[in-house]
C-alpha cells in the first residue's frame, strides 16, 4: 500500500504557467498527476491551496496559514508526510519558520519549489517535486527543503543562486538525505517527536542591519527608539563589530538593552560562525548585551527572533535565541555566554 502525502500549494514559479500567471490546472490530484505522473509511483497524493502568490509578497501572517495546514495534517494518523510548493525568494525565510513554529514533528514536512516553471519543457520542478514527495515518506521528521537532489535542513537554509538549478545550499549543515543513484538518510537527522499544539504568537516588529563600513550607527539607535523590537546584526567574519570613534555600533546596543531591545550578531560569512570574545568589537558588543548567534543564518535568526518575541521575555526569550531548538546552530558556539 502506496504512502498517503499531502501537497500544499502556495504558489512561487514553479506554478506558473509557460506565458506567466498562475498554472490552474493545478487543482487537485489527477491534476498535478497529469503533469508529473512519476509522483503516483510515490505516494497517494491529496491536494491543498491555502492560497497562490509570489513568495516576495510573503508576510509572516502566510507563515502561520501555512503552519496551520501543515499542523493540521501532522494530526492525522494516515498521512506519511507533507509536501509544501513555495517559491523560492522566501522559502529559506519560511522553512525557519515552520521549524520553529512546529516544534518538534512526528513527519516529515519536505518545502521545494522551482527556478523554471512546471509547464516549461525544461523545467526543475518535476525532478524536485518527485524528490520531495520521497523525502515526505522516509524517517525524517524534520523541516526540510528539497532541491537539487539534496533535502536541506530547512532552518540551516538559504538561497546563494538565483540562475542555478541548484539554488539552494546550507553551508553549515550536510544534507539530510543526498538524492543520488541511490537515496541515502544522514546519521545526523533530528529525533521526531510528538506534535504539540500549535503556538501561533510571532512579533514581526524586527530589523536585519547588515554591518558595513559607513554605516552610522544613529540610524540603529534612530530605528530602536521608533519601536524596533528586535534586531539582527550581520557582522563582519566572527562576529566583529566596528568600535572606532564614531562608527561604533556599541552605544547602539547599549540603547537597545536600556529599552528591552534583544540584538543577535550573526556571520555575514555564509560558512562562519559568531565569537563575539575574538576581536575587540565583538567583545564589546557581548559586554553591552548583544546575543552570540552562532552559525545562524540570517534568515533563521529572523524568524527566530520574531517567535521568540511572541512568546517570551527578559531572561527566557534570551535562553531561547542562545538555545539549539530545531538544529538551527550548533550547540556550543555561545562565546561563553549565560
Amino acid at each position: 500500500m502506496k504512502p498517503r502525502v499531502l501537497v500544499v500549494l502556495t504558489g512561487g514559479t514553479l506554478a506558473m504557467g509557460a506565458q506567466g500567471g498562475s498554472l490552474s490546472v493545478m487543482q487537485g490530484p489527477k491534476d498535478l498527476l497529469s503533469l508529473v505522473p512519476q509522483l503516483g509511483e510515490i505516494a497517494e497524493l491529496e491536494v491543498t491551496a491555502p492560497f497562490t502568490l509570489d513568495s516576495g509578497d510573503l508576510q509572516p501572517s502566510h507563515w502561520l496559514s501555512i503552519a496551520r495546514v501543515v499542523h493540521a495534517a501532522l494530526a492525522r494518523e494516515d498521512l506519511a508526510g507533507v509536501v509544501v510548493t513555495h517559491g523560492t525568494d522566501t522559502m529559506a525565510y519560511t522553512a525557519s519558520a515552520l521549524s520553529f513554529l512546529l516544534g518538534p514533528i512526528p513527519k516529515p514536512v519536505v518545502l521545494t519549489g522551482a527556478q523554471r516553471p512546471l509547464a516549461d519543457v525544461r523545467t526543475d520542478a518535476r525532478a524536485n517535486l518527485v524528490d520531495a514527495t520521497i523525502g515526505a515518506t522516509l524517517p525524517v521528521p524534520e523541516v526540510s527543503v528539497a532541491f537539487g537532489s539534496q533535502i536541506l535542513r530547512g532552518c540551516r537554509t538559504m538561497k546563494t543562486d538565483a540562475w542555478a538549478l541548484d539554488a539552494f545550499s546550507s553551508p553549515a549543515c550536510a544534507p539530510l538525505v543526498a538524492l543520488g543513484i541511490d537515496v541515502s538518510v544522514a546519521p545526523h537527522v533530528r529525533r521526531g517527536g510528538a506534535l504539540r499544539p500549535l503556538d501561533e504568537r510571532l512579533d514581526p516588529s524586527v530589523l536585519a542591519v547588515r554591518v558595513f563600513p559607513g554605516l552610522d550607527p544613529r540610524l540603529v539607535i534612530g530605528a530602536i527608539r521608533t519601536g524596533v523590537r528586535g534586531v539582527v546584526l550581520e557582522a563582519y567574519g566572527t562576529g566583529n563589530l566596528p568600535n572606532g570613534e564614531g562608527s561604533s555600533l556599541i552605544p547602539a546596543i547599549e540603547e537597545a538593552a536600556a529599552h528591552g531591545v534583544p540584538v543577535v550578531v550573526v556571520s555575514q560569512c555564509p560558512r562562519g560562525h559568531v565569537e563575539l570574545d575574538r576581536y575587540l568589537g565583538g567583545a564589546a558588543a557581548a559586554r553591552a548585551g548583544a546575543i552570540d548567534g552562532g552559525d545562524m543564518t540570517v534568515e533563521a535568526a529572523l524568524a527566530k527572533l520574531m517567535i521568540g518575541l511572541g512568546r517570551y521575555q527578559g531572561a527566557d526569550l534570551r535562553a531561547f535565541l542562545l538555545a539549539d531548538v530545531a538544529g538551527e546552530r550548533a550547540p556550543g558556539l555561545t562565546s561563553g555566554q549565560p
